[in-house]
């Protein structure tokens, strides 16, 4: 089996975990394919010990079977970028805080890496958003797991998002910014600014203002199989535009428009987890010393 793995940069605490995972697999005789920016933080012991080969983000990746994301969500999401159409299966090891997407925790890492070698495991497809624009932006990767973000910058006062949908006006948002959000990331940034939880099989967007001035503009749910179009005005003249963790800055002259990717991303889960189980667990639901 050949198993790619991206990474961050990781304590010393974490490097058991680490080498933990790159032992595991050199166990079971899978063919290793590190990235090229994980390379770079690995520790000696694992790049004289264990053999990998190391690819680059324009590299093709579809001859891998699994591709292991090691880290929190933050990096999973970065790992979604060199994945791409592909559709590699990836599997969310988290060394990290939260974790909603990087699911696997340091104690199920053996179960889950034997669970994937006995094809033991469940498939997520969960879908992605697509930004085009009259500009070129985020260096040709165009697409979120999570969300696609506008905000103010280099100002305190609020914008003006003029959203439309499959053409027709909508409304003229007066807030700090908005937010796209699929159902994936209906628990981030969007869940911290009200809008809210969407399972991941729905068909949705969540659109979400930021600290709107008018009380009554409440996040939105709309289908996504329509078109989202955006146009931005506001004392500034410039503003930043995010897809996931990425950001780029635009001008009032760009147009932006959200549509559903044609491809999507797949999350490997272990049968023995599920969505409501992580939602009681991230959120601490039912978590009261009375109880």
């Amino acid at each position: 089996m050949k198993i790619g793995i991206h990474g961050k940069k990781y304590s010393e605490a974490e490097s058991v975990v680490i080498y933990d995972v790159f032992k595991r697999l050199c166990d079971q005789n899978a063919e290793i394919f590190v990235s090229a920016k994980f390379h770079k933080f690995l520790k000696k012991n694992i790049l004289t010990e264990f053999k990998f080969e190391i690819f680059n983000p324009e590299d093709d990746l579809s001859i891998l079977d699994m591709f292991f994301s090691v880290g929190g969500d933050g990096t999973l999401l970065e790992t979604v970028t060199y994945i791409g159409p592909s559709e590699v299966p990836v599997l969310g090891i988290n060394t990290g805080r939260l974790g909603f997407l990087a699911t696997i925790a340091k104690n199920e890492i053996s179960g889950a890496i034997k669970a994937i070698f006995d094809k033991k495991f469940i498939i997520e497809e969960r879908s992605l958003l697509h930004l085009d624009s009259n500009k070129d932006l985020f260096n040709g990767v165009r697409f979120a797991l999570n969300d696609f973000t506008i905000l103010k910058k280099d100002t305190t006062s609020m914008i003006v998002v003029h959203a439309y949908i499959n053409g027709e006006f909508l409304n003229s948002y007066w807030a700090d910014g908005i937010i796209v959000s699929t159902p994936t990331g209906s628990t981030g940034y969007s869940l911290s600014c009200g809008g809210p939880l969407i399972l991941p099989q729905s068909n949705n967007f969540v659109i979400t203002p930021v600290s709107p001035h008018n009380l009554t503009a409440r996040p939105m749910v709309v289908a996504d199989d329509c078109e989202l179009r955006f146009e931005i005005e506001g004392r500034s003249k410039t503003f930043l535009v995010s897809l996931d963790s990425r950001f780029d800055t635009v001008d009032e002259s760009v147009m932006l428009s959200i549509k559903k990717e044609a491809f999507k991303v797949k999350l490997v889960n272990m049968p023995e987890h599920s969505h409501f189980n992580t939602l009681r667990q991230k959120l601490n639901w039912g978590w009261d010393i009375r109880n």
